[in-house]
């Protein structure tokens, strides 16, 4: 998933991708190419998700029954596949959440000035 700043930015978010569309989808239903806006728009166009990386992604979520997949007809009329989660889907984005949470709150610790160890 390219950035718009960096590389490194990349390398460094590597593996979030699902983490991302499982977020991105928890309100409801959406088509591929709403799912790359969705996360472009709330990451204030930092994280630019390649088409490519993200179908791929699709795929591999749903072949983990984490998504679950449907034809549709999107906004502009256009035959679309609409995804959205399962159960196993919702309590994988928990997980993974609280996984992060908890790897984020170790990092500001380990990366905030003045304090001692």
């Amino acid at each position: 998933m390219p950035t718009r700043d960096s590389e490194d930015g990349a390398r460094l978010l590597q593996g979030t991708l699902d983490l991302l569309i499982l977020r991105t989808l928890l309100p409801g239903p959406q088509h591929g190419q709403a799912v790359a806006r969705s996360i472009q728009r709330e990451s204030e166009d930092v994280f630019l998700v390649d088409h490519g990386s993200l179908y791929l992604a699709l795929q591999r979520l749903e072949e983990h029954n984490l998504v679950d997949a449907t034809w549709g007809v999107s906004d502009n009329n256009r035959r679309a596949r609409f995804y959205q989660l399962t159960r196993a889907g919702r309590t994988q984005l928990q997980r993974e959440t609280r996984d992060w949470q908890t790897a984020t709150d170790i990092l500001a610790r380990f990366l905030s000035p003045g304090e001692t160890r």
